[in-house]
């Protein structure tokens, strides 16, 4: 059953923000069915129990958006005059403004509204309302203020946003203009547990300043559910304002040196063999490794607790300071305790009552103490590289875990019964639902964003870059109703210039530049915000090959991050040899003749790039091997000074396996694969850091715009 164009519910539908037609990945106009559209409307607030409900719910929407005062939320754009506008009632003649400064001061004015001309003006539902704009103090300055309006019959609250046009600029953030990327979780050396931890990280850091690069990228850090429920997804984090235990180096925690008992676990036998195993394995088992590691953390944080000194007081500052840590730690303790996800829980537990019978003291001085080791050994990293140009490059994933803390601790600020995702395109055809709750764009803004700014500020302590994942979600995000499959949802949107607003706030507060991942079909006028707000985007080189001879790698963007692939995608070797269009056919999502078709176009494809790489001067070889065109590659991307550029460290030994197959679960071992080589090997290989030397050569040529050039 399918509404007519501008219906009732139609109508409704746009006055929140949700699009009963919109175009999916194929360019296919679809439209919204009638009992989707209505679940969407109720999870925002519309009292909608049927299609026959639409007028009705119409006109209410219509009197609850004119008798709003002033918006939750204003943006005022430095260095331009701060204003604000307002909808009254042609009754109220005046306005009591009092201001409240970030900073603690206040002013206050009264406003004569006869005196100021009406933009706009309506009769509903027997009230005449008019909208006039009114000046805030001119010497407003960057921060996020709190306005209260005051009239004869009314009084209402807003957040006033004072903020720079644009992001922390990326050419302040890097000299070299290049960086290396690799997953934590797949580092390692030969002292680390069978996967990366936080000294890794911090070698690695210290290894690729020494090559020249300035940025270190790797995938969210964040915490996952590593037992029950099991998730290794850095994507599907249990928090994202908490780090992830599984980073921690047990060995570098001062507490092991005096914990015998720790000492002696980790000396023992059943402990070195599985030690052995981990470190022999080519895939992580998050299981039980974690379950190792944590049983030395267990004892460490019992030995701690039993201690009084220096380290104490500065754990009792630390979770002073993190009043929310108190209640993640309560959280997990509790759902260890239960057993189960916290939708399961008594209703009690479930709506944020917890005692400290709920869980087990020592489970929840557990969590606290494996935040403040994270947080701790995170900390030192970055005050080692002060000491050295290399700076940490992070990702804050779009969602968190709907079993995760984030939900049940913020429940106001999330869409109830619905689930972020994907509509149809050429890669899945059938749509995809990513699983989590949406943050719900109305309520978010009535706190002023508070939770979102602290799951920047938990970031940018650290990120010298921060990557913004599925940067769409700022304008819109397809929202799937439960029960619905992910072909029948649709686009809900958000207020983007109060997002900017924010992004450029906390970027420029903590001297970060921001990333927009916007991969895929991306409509130009985000594009267009992006560039106006000063967010990078991100160039893959995979996407931008093509069979053309004349512009077989089309020209990158400026201000852009540009790299060969992402964690998404087969390494540079698997693209050259088709192996991603293996998984494909594999994967159903294409059909065998389809799959010669694309083989085809393959193979088109490498001629032209190679064809290209020749003219450019970048490659000679009559015949080149896969390496010499990984490195042609390279220095191409190299020498375009419009982007700062991310080398895959895997793709320098030709790996051909990818992190991360999207669309599977169990058909892949995703987010599991150890790097083939050690940092030992890679250090030690010659070639490999002959072909960053190259690199940086070309960057010091090439350096973004900018980026001052370096002599090393």
């Amino acid at each position: 059953m399918n509404t007519e164009p501008c219906s009732p519910l139609d109508r409704l539908a746009r006055l929140y923000r949700v699009n009963p037609v919109f175009r999916d990945g194929f360019h296919l106009t679809r439209r919204v069915s009638v009992e989707a559209l209505c679940a969407i409307l109720r999870a925002l607030g519309a009292h909608l129990e049927s299609p026959h409900d639409a007028i009705e719910a119409l006109r209410a929407r219509r009197i609850e958006l004119w008798e709003r005062l002033v918006e939750p939320v204003l943006v005022s754009w430095s260095p331009q005059r701060p204003s604000f506008t307002v909808r009254v009632s042609d009754d109220e003649d005046s306005l009591e403004c009092e201001l409240h400064l970030e900073d603690g001061s206040r002013r206050v004015w009264r406003e004569q509204l006869h005196a100021v001309p009406a933009r706009a003006a309506v009769e509903l539902d027997g009230g005449n309302y008019v909208v006039k704009k009114l000046a805030l103090p001119h010497d407003l300055p960057l921060g996020y203020h709190q306005l209260r309006l005051t009239s004869r019959r009314r009084a209402e609250n807003a957040w006033v946003f004072r903020a720079p046009r644009q992001t922390y600029p990326l050419n302040k953030i890097s000299k070299s203009g290049w960086g290396v990327f690799m997953p934590l979780y797949s580092l390692h050396t030969k002292r680390s547990w069978g996967a990366g931890d936080f000294s890794d990280l911090s070698e690695l850091t210290e290894w690729t300043a020494a090559a020249g690069a300035d940025v270190v990228g790797t995938l969210p850090l964040l915490a996952t559910f590593l037992d029950q429920p099991y998730d290794p997804s850095p994507y599907a984090p249990v928090s994202r304002l908490f780090w992830n235990e599984f980073f921690v180096d047990v060995t570098a925690v001062p507490e092991f040196d005096d914990c015998d008992e720790a000492r002696k676990l980790v000396s023992s036998s059943h402990f070195r063999t599985e030690m052995e195993s981990f470190r022999a394995a080519s895939l992580i088992d998050y299981k039980r490794q974690m379950a190792l590691k944590r049983r030395v953390l267990e004892l460490l944080c019992s030995s701690f607790i039993d201690s009084r000194n220096q380290r104490s007081r500065d754990f009792e500052q630390y979770t002073a300071s993190r009043p929310e840590l108190q209640a993640y730690s309560a959280f997990r303790a509790t759902m260890e305790q239960q057993g189960k996800p916290w939708s399961e829980w008594p209703a009690r537990l479930r709506s944020g009552g917890l005692t400290e019978a709920d869980s087990d003291e020592r489970v929840r001085s557990y969590h606290q103490y494996v935040q403040w080791l994270a947080d701790g050994q995170l900390h030192a990293l970055a005050h080692r590289s002060q000491r050295h140009p290399a700076g940490l490059y992070l990702d804050l994933p779009l969602g968190v875990h709907p079993a995760g803390f984030d939900v049940w601790r913020e429940p106001g600020s999330f869409a109830s019964h619905i689930a972020g995702g994907a509509p149809p395109d050429r890669f899945f055809s059938n749509g995809q639902n990513w699983g989590f709750a949406p943050v719900h764009p109305e309520k978010i803004r009535c706190d002023g964003y508070r939770h979102y700014i602290q799951c920047l500020r938990h970031h940018m302590r650290y990120a010298r870059v921060l990557r913004i994942d599925h940067v769409m979600n700022l304008h819109r995000l397809y929202w799937i109703p439960e029960g619905f499959a992910a072909t029948e949802g649709t686009y809900v949107g958000y207020h983007s210039d109060e997002f900017y607003a924010v992004l450029a706030l906390e970027s420029e507060r903590h001297k970060t530049a921001i990333i927009g991942e916007d991969l895929g079909t991306v409509p130009h006028h985000i594009r267009a915000s992006m560039s106006e707000h000063g967010l990078g985007g991100m160039y893959v080189a995979q996407f931008q090959f093509n069979s053309s001879a004349g512009e077989a790698m089309r020209p990158t963007p400026g201000g852009s991050l540009a790299s060969l692939n992402t964690h998404d995608m087969r390494p540079f070797a698997g693209f050259w040899e088709g192996l991603d269009i293996e998984d494909q056919e594999k994967l159903g999502l294409i059909g065998s003749n389809d799959a010669r078709e694309v083989r085809r176009e393959r193979e088109l494809l490498k001629q032209s790039v190679v064809q290209f790489l020749r003219r450019r001067g970048a490659l000679r070889a009559e015949c080149p091997t896969l390496a010499e065109i990984l490195e042609a590659c390279l220095l191409e991307l190299a020498g375009r000074e419009e982007a700062m550029m991310l080398v895959n460290l895997e793709d320098l030994w030709l790996e051909r396996f990818q992190q991360n197959t999207p669309g599977t679960v169990d058909e892949r071992p995703n987010w599991r694969s150890r790097a083939r080589y050690g940092m030992e090997a890679v250090k030690a290989d010659s070639q490999l850091l002959h072909l960053l030397h190259r690199v940086h050569r070309q960057r010091q040529r090439h350096a973004p715009v900018g980026c001052a050039r370096q002599r090393h």
